[in-house]
């Protein structure tokens, strides 16, 4: 049970970064990455949605909540990465050095935990406003995934004591109704 709960959002974080390095991010941005990128991070707020339910049933919430968390910030991240190659493809010298994939990758970890080592600075208005968004919603989306994760798991678990305390009954030895 435990592998299980390890081994999902391990393959689900591998095969995003093995989308992520495959998809076809060769092209200009336009109006459609403007939009791709909503629908992501409105996919990304409908698995955390689908998570805090799940974590809410689960029999063993703590270990879901972590899979949620282990599976949503790579998701967020890489999204991120994503628009970022878009804009330096589209447009070369939207920021302070080109951007190849591992380099979007790094700057989108590096606004992520807010360390800004400056080597790499968004220098364009396309590139600063996706930069300012980035960090807004990492802001948010953290909080409150932080916020409904934990508390799901709070439910999870007052539930399930809950529900072994009804089994055991007032003897301890089980309940008829269970």
């Amino acid at each position: 049970m435990l592998l299980r709960h390890v081994l999902r959002p391990v393959g689900a974080v591998t095969l995003l970064v093995v989308l992520y390095y495959l998809a076809p991010l060769d092209r200009s941005p336009d109006a459609g990455t403007a939009l791709a990128l909503a629908a992501g991070l409105l996919l990304f707020l409908a698995l955390v949605v689908h998570q805090v339910k799940a974590i809410a049933r689960s029999p063993y919430p703590r270990l879901r909540a972590l899979e949620a968390l282990v599976t949503a910030v790579p998701l967020l991240l890489l999204l991120f990465a994503a628009a970022y190659v878009l804009i330096e493809h589209g447009h070369h010298g939207s920021f302070s050095e080109a951007l190849n994939r591992t380099d979007a990758l790094y700057f989108t970890v590096s606004v992520f935990a807010t360390v800004g080592f400056g080597d790499i600075a968004p220098v364009t208005m396309v590139a600063r406003v996706v930069t300012v968004v980035q960090m807004l919603f990492d802001v948010v989306a953290l909080g409150l995934l932080a916020k409904s994760i934990l508390g799901a798991a709070e439910v999870g678990v007052r539930r399930r004591s809950a529900r072994d305390a009804g089994e055991a009954g007032p003897t301890g030895s089980g309940s008829a109704d269970s």
